[in-house]
Parts: C-alpha cells; structure tokens; sequence
C-alpha cells in the first residue's frame, strides 16, 4: 500500500488519468544520458547526473499514482564495454543514488529489489544494494527494481542451468518443466510481468532487456533523452496505455474472426 496520507486514485483523476486503467508494472530503458550532454556540449557524466535526478521524479510520480512495479534499466551487461573511467563514474554514480535515496525509499514505502548478476559489480556498491533490500524487505507500497549488470539472454541461460541442475539431482521431472517452471527459475520470479515498457531516446529495440517477461508488454517509444523525460511525459505514456486494446492473441467483443 502507499502512504497512507496519499490517495492514488485522487491523485490519477487530478492529473487526467484513469487509475482503473494504470499499468501494474511499467519497465523503462532509461537511454540517452550520454548523447544529451554531447549534444549541450558537457561530459557524459553530466547526463548520468541529471537521468539520477529523473530517476527520483519518476519514482516520485510512480509512488503518487499507486503503480505497481517500476523496473529500471540501469546498467547493462554489455556497458562493461564502456571506457573504464566511465563505467567507474556510473558504478560511483550508482553508489551514491543508494546511499541517497535510502530516506525516500522508506518515506514512500519502497520495497527496492535489484536483478542481474552481481560478478564484477564493486563490494561497495553490493554492500549498499543489500541493505536497501534488506531494508526495505518489509514495506509494500511501489517495487522499485533496479536491473543492474543485467542481460536477459543470460538471465535465461541461468535459469536453464538451474532447471538443469534439479534435473540432474533428481529433483525435478524434465516432463515437468513449463513457463512456470522457467518463470519461477529468472531473476524476476515472483514479479509480475511488465504490462508496460518505455524506451527513450527513439532508439526502437527492445536491447536484451526482459525478453521473457515483455511477450505481451505494450511499447512506448519517445525520442526524448531520459534527462527530459519529466513526469508529465511519463503520464503520456500511461495515458497512451489506457487508450490501448490489449488482447493477449484473442479478439474483442467487436472484432470477427478475420480481425
């Protein structure tokens, strides 16, 4: 539950917003820090600093509309490709949000989860991570999930060698193995799956993030940098969500069988 001084429902009418017809769980690619500070002639790190920022006014938003799940694409497995100094900034950037956003988390009533595999990442910066977990274990309002050293293809190969490994020691049947199965073997088991998924920056890929969960997920593209998405472009999103006809492969009460 949220805060229990805030009203979602208020909240969603005030802003021209149909709170039945929210998303329970919106996953953003946060894209185009980098090329927002080229293009006003800073340093790369300008833009990681200022799509920080953006991350708390979007959480913000989250919290005030009653969202589900919000999960963030922070760092990717393959951005270990990045020149070293900026990866060190990013990891230090990413310590920093951590430490200071572990206020707002309990404020708003956040239970914070990370995703990805923890290789590479800094002792310091796992430390931080756990005790916000750890912290935040008990709260239930917004699951904030940070996706970090994260890649699906490998969130996938994971979870086949864990199946495979039950199999091996006879724990489980391999007759028996299904999407629950394998659902229940990702990094993301016990979540719901995205309803939602934002990209920013124009770019129109999905770029290996939570291939399994977002079959049915609706996409949303602007070709704004994360560092503009202000929190009335993220209410377009939910409100161009709203308007949208989700079938699941089925058909509506007004379409025929050729629709």
């Amino acid at each position: 539950m949220p805060r229990p001084d805030h009203d979602p429902r208020a909240y969603a009418t005030g802003v021209g917003l149909d709170f039945d017809k929210l998303p329970r769980h919106v996953a953003v690619i946060m894209d185009g820090n980098g090329r927002w500070a080229q293009q006003r002639g800073q340093p790369r790190l300008d833009g990681h600093l200022k799509g920080a920022e953006v991350v708390r006014s979007t959480v913000t938003e989250a919290c005030r509309l009653g969202i589900g799940q919000l999960t963030l694409y922070c760092f990717s497995a393959e951005n270990w490709k990045r020149p070293a100094d900026e990866v060190s900034c990013l990891m230090e950037l990413l310590k920093a949000y951590l430490l200071d956003e572990r206020a707002l988390i309990q404020a708003e009533n956040i239970r914070f989860r990370v995703i990805g595999r923890r290789d590479h990442i800094p002792a310091e910066v796992l430390t931080e991570m756990d005790h916000n977990t750890a912290l935040s274990a008990g709260n239930t309002g917004l699951t904030l999930c940070l996706a970090i050293n994260y890649g699906s293809r490998a969130e996938i190969v994971d979870a086949v060698r864990a199946l495979a490994t039950r199999v091996e020691r006879g724990l489980l049947d391999p007759a028996a193995i299904d999407e629950a199965a394998v659902d229940a073997a990702l990094y993301t088991a016990g979540m719901p799956d995205p309803d939602l998924l934002i990209r920013t920056a124009g770019e129109m890929r999905v770029s290996n993030y939570l291939l399994w969960q977002i079959s049915y997920a609706e996409l949303w593209v602007t070709p704004l940098a994360w560092p503009d998405f202000e929190p009335a472009v993220f209410r377009d999103a939910l409100s161009d969500f709203a308007g949208r006809n989700r079938r699941f492969g089925g058909l509506t009460n007004t379409q025929g069988a050729a629709g």
